[in-house]
């Protein structure tokens, strides 16, 4: 299974602040799945620019797996999830159903997050908050419905 983690941030992007830690932890999630990391990249909050490099992982990359981490707030530069909406064919409504069900635990605000899920053509594309601390979180819970859902997808 190839993968690719896309960190979605405009001061990650332009060089600013911290270092990116949710890229990482992205990685991390696909080295328990078993997978091979195709490649990382940070990107603006842009939609257009989002879109792309979410058709270029799953097209061009030929990634079994698309992961993004940040956009999925309501803030008016949170893009990532209309940009996703975009690209993929079919959602899979479950799967952010099921983040944010995992993240009522650790945060009020968990029914604040956007992220969605999708297939473009046998590649899973699942959207992840920014939070280094949640997508963990999160992960845990999903982590064996990934792995079907990849299963599946690649039985096609």
């Amino acid at each position: 299974m190839r993968a690719a983690a896309i960190t979605v941030s405009s001061s990650r992007a332009r060089g600013d602040g911290e270092p990116d830690e949710s890229g990482p932890r992205l990685e991390a999630l696909v080295e328990r799945l078993g997978g091979e990391l195709a490649g990382t990249e940070v990107v603006a909050d842009d939609r257009e620019a989002i879109a792309s490099r979410l058709r270029h992982w799953a097209d061009d990359g030929r990634c079994d797996l698309v992961l993004t981490s940040g956009g999925t707030g309501l803030a008016p530069s949170d893009v990532t999830p209309e940009a996703t909406l975009e690209v993929i064919d079919r959602e899979a409504p479950g799967i952010g159903e099921a983040m944010r069900a995992a993240s009522r635990p650790h945060t009020p605000n968990w029914m604040l997050s956007r992220g969605v899920a999708g297939t473009r053509g046998s590649a899973l594309i699942v959207n992840f908050p920014g939070a280094p601390r949640s997508i963990d979180q999160i992960a845990a819970e999903i982590e064996p419905a990934l792995t079907h859902a990849l299963s599946l997808l690649s039985a096609e």
